[in-house]
């Protein structure tokens, strides 16, 4: 069997689906995307197929993704591993069908037969963020997510600090203290005002606190850590074992967050989950995607013994409520009760991708970008 050829499709709201075909009609599906930079990673791709992959046997994954990876001089970062991402899931995509089997039951079989999930609370006001807790509580989840803050100052004033703990507070306050929360702060504050706020935090039980400062000022966590109880969750924004391995070894992260489309893709991320474990480190996979995407992740969660819970970025929960339905065959394949996903079992990825749906849509004009944000007194600030 080998690789025949391949089309690219940017899609709304932000996303890009690769197809990968091969001569024995096998098709895999993959999600390589940089959120905001589709256009610049489908280039990634194409550079890829076109240089080296077409002509090739699909099931020779890690063959391929250390071809991918080693044969170029400069190696990493999110482009370039979020292409090998969407690849990777692809090539793993046709070797499920290829041997009628999903792609956890290749990797190794199941660690679990359920998949814990939790979905993000939106608002600023905390009369916001309590009112959508408590929908999404209603609905059946068990964690929940939120961030931290907006824009920040380097050192932010006393009603300032006092405004993001109370947010925080009425939700922990609000829901069941069965329902786990999460706190993103998304690199957001500086490592001052990260210890600061985690101190604030200590009582509120979270269930982890997520990028308290930009993953290149990691080397800041350990002291973040050692002056706060709640579990450090980090990891997005690294893309292989090699970003990953300092801060194994700095010993203050509890859960990373690889995202599939990011980090390699499957055969990468069962890879951190292995480092992972070695370090008694638990994961936490982000997954602000589409529906592909989250078939990978979920088909690598299945599989790893350290999962804790598993980020997505659709409402899973309501089909009638995001896009990513219309994209597949079966809108009911993501089966959601009491907060928990049900494995995928079917074949490769698990799902069936709705062509004709994904042709149309493809021919509509996307250009997603995150905004700019700037302080009151005009300089730029993360988001």
């Amino acid at each position: 069997m080998e690789i025949t050829g391949y089309d690219l499709y940017e899609l709304p709201p932000r996303w890009l689906f690769l197809k990968i075909e091969t001569d024995e009609g096998l098709v895999g599906w993959g999600e390589p995307i940089v959120e905001g930079r589709a256009k610049t990673v489908k280039t990634a791709v194409s550079e890829m197929l076109d240089g080296y992959l077409v002509g090739e046997d699909p099931l020779r994954i890690e063959d391929h993704w250390q071809a991918l990876y080693r044969s170029g001089f400069y190696r990493g970062g999110p482009i370039l591993m979020s292409a090998i991402a969407g690849i990777d899931q692809a090539l793993w995509d046709i070797k499920g069908k290829y041997y009628d089997a999903p792609v956890y039951e290749l990797l190794g079989g199941k660690s679990r037969d359920k998949i814990r999930v939790y979905q993000w609370v939106g608002g600023d006001r905390p009369a916001d963020v309590v009112e959508e807790a408590n929908r999404l509580v209603e609905t059946g989840y068990t964690a929940l997510k939120m961030d931290a803050t907006n824009q920040t100052r380097h050192i932010e004033t006393a009603a300032s600090i006092e405004r993001v703990v109370d947010r925080i507070r009425k939700v922990r306050e609000a829901v069941d203290d069965t329902v786990d929360i999460g706190v993103d702060f998304r690199g957001r504050v500086s490592k001052s005002m990260a210890k600061t706020l985690t101190n604030r935090l200590a009582d509120l039980d979270l269930m982890f606190v997520e990028e308290p400062v930009l993953p290149e000022n990691v080397e800041h966590l350990p002291a973040i850590a050692d002056q706060s109880p709640v579990p450090i969750a980090t990891g997005e924004r690294l893309y292989s074992r090699w970003d990953f391995k300092e801060l194994f070894r700095g010993g203050a992260v509890d859960l990373i967050q690889p995202v599939v489309s990011h980090a390699g893709g499957i055969s990468e991320m069962a890879k951190l989950a292995t480092m992972a474990e070695a370090f008694d480190v638990g994961v936490a996979p982000n997954c602000p995607l589409g529906p592909i995407a989250l078939a990978a992740s979920l088909q690598v969660d299945t599989y790893i013994p350290n999962l804790v819970v598993q980020d997505h970025g659709f409402d899973i929960h309501s089909p009638d409520l995001g896009p990513a339905y219309d994209y597949l065959e079966d809108p009911n394949v993501f089966n959601f009760d009491d907060g928990y996903l049900d494995t995928l079992d079917d074949p490769g990825l698990g799902i069936t991708i709705d062509e004709e749906t994904i042709e149309s849509r493809s021919q509509a004009h996307v250009e997603w970008q995150n905004p700019t944000w700037r302080n009151e007194d005009g300089s730029i600030t993360d988001w």
